[in-house]
C-alpha cells in the first residue's frame, strides 16, 4: 500500500517545483545512480544532497531506506538546513546523515552539492596515516584542494559540525580519517567529476601499494600546476564536459531516475 501511495504522491512533484528545481532534482538523482553504477555506495548509509536553486536554503537529499540505484527526481526529499522537510513527501530521510551536509552547505555559499561516499578504496586510504600520496595523475588534481578531518565517530553530534566546517576550509576534496570522502562544488556535475577522481586516486593508491615495490613520488613543481592543468584538460568546462555522456550512459540502462 505504502509503494502504491509513495507512487501516486510523487507523480505530481513535477508540476509542484519550478523548472530549475526539476533539473537539479534530475542531476541529483543521475548521481545517485552513477555512484551505485561504480560501485561506491554502501547499501541506504551514505547522502548525497544540493541545493535547491532560489533564495531558500533549501536542499535535496535521498530518501531513507532507499538504496541509490532506485533513487529518482521526484523521490528526492526537500529539507531546510535543520533537516525538516519543507514539501510533502511520502518519504523520511535520516536525519543523522544531514550532519555533515547541513555543516557544510550552511558554511559556504558555493556548497551546492555535496557528495559522501563511503566508498571501500577512500575508505581504505582515509585510514592509512599519510592519506594521499601523490603518486598518480588523479591524486594531483585531488591534492590541489584536499582537507582532512578525524574520526570522531558517527556523524550524529551537533558540536562536530564546527570542527568539520574548520578543516574543509575552502577545499573542495574532504577526506573524513577511517570514514570515508566528501567532495563539494557549486554544481552536480562538477562535484561528481571530483568524486570520480577522488576514489580513482585512492584506487590507484592501494593496488600501487599492494604491488609491493617503491612508490615513485610526482614532482612538487607538477603539482603546483594541478589547478593550470585541469583547466587545460576540461577545457575549463569541469564537470560539465563529461557530464552528457555520464547521462547517456544512465540513459542507456535505465532512464527511471529521470522521473
Amino acid at each position: 500500500m505504502l509503494a502504491q501511495e509513495s507512487t501516486r504522491d510523487q507523480s505530481s512533484v513535477h508540476d509542484l517545483v519550478t523548472a530549475e528545481e526539476w533539473e537539479q532534482r534530475v542531476a541529483l538523482a543521475a548521481a545517485f545512480r552513477l555512484v551505485a553504477h561504480f560501485g561506491w555506495d554502501d547499501l541506504i548509509f551514505t547522502h548525497l544532497s544540493a541545493r535547491v536553486p532560489g533564495p531558500e536554503h533549501h536542499f535535496l537529499i535521498n530518501p531513507y531506506g532507499m538504496t541509490f540505484d532506485e533513487i529518482t527526481a521526484s523521490s528526492l526529499v526537500k529539507v531546510d538546513l535543520d533537516g525538516n522537510k519543507v514539501m510533502a513527501s511520502a518519504y523520511e530521510i535520516n536525519p543523522a546523515g544531514f550532519t555533515i551536509h547541513s555543516a557544510i552547505h550552511a558554511a559556504r555559499e558555493n556548497a551546492k552539492c555535496v557528495l559522501h561516499v563511503h566508498s571501500v578504496n577512500g575508505t581504505a586510504v582515509s585510514a592509512q596515516k599519510e592519506g594521499l600520496l601523490p603518486i598518480s595523475q588523479q591524486s594531483i588534481f585531488v591534492l590541489s584542494s584536499l582537507a582532512y578531518h578525524d574520526y570522531e565517530g558517527v556523524a550524529l553530534r551537533e558540536d562536530e559540525r564546527p570542527r568539520l566546517v574548520r578543516d574543509i576550509g575552502e577545499k573542495h576534496f574532504f577526506m573524513l580519517r577511517n570514514h570515508g570522502l566528501i567532495t563539494v562544488a557549486d554544481n552536480v556535475p562538477d562535484a561528481f567529476l571530483l568524486l570520480y577522481t577522488f576514489e580513482a586516486a585512492c584506487a590507484v593508491q592501494l593496488r600501487a601499494q599492494a604491488g609491493g615495490g617503491e612508490l615513485i613520488p610526482i614532482d612538487p613543481q607538477i603539482l603546483a600546476t594541478a589547478q593550470q592543468q585541469i583547466e587545460t584538460l576540461t577545457h575549463a568546462m569541469g564537470g560539465a564536459l563529461a557530464w552528457p555522456a555520464l547521462l547517456r550512459k544512465l540513459d542507456r540502462v535505465d532512464a527511471s531516475y529521470r522521473h
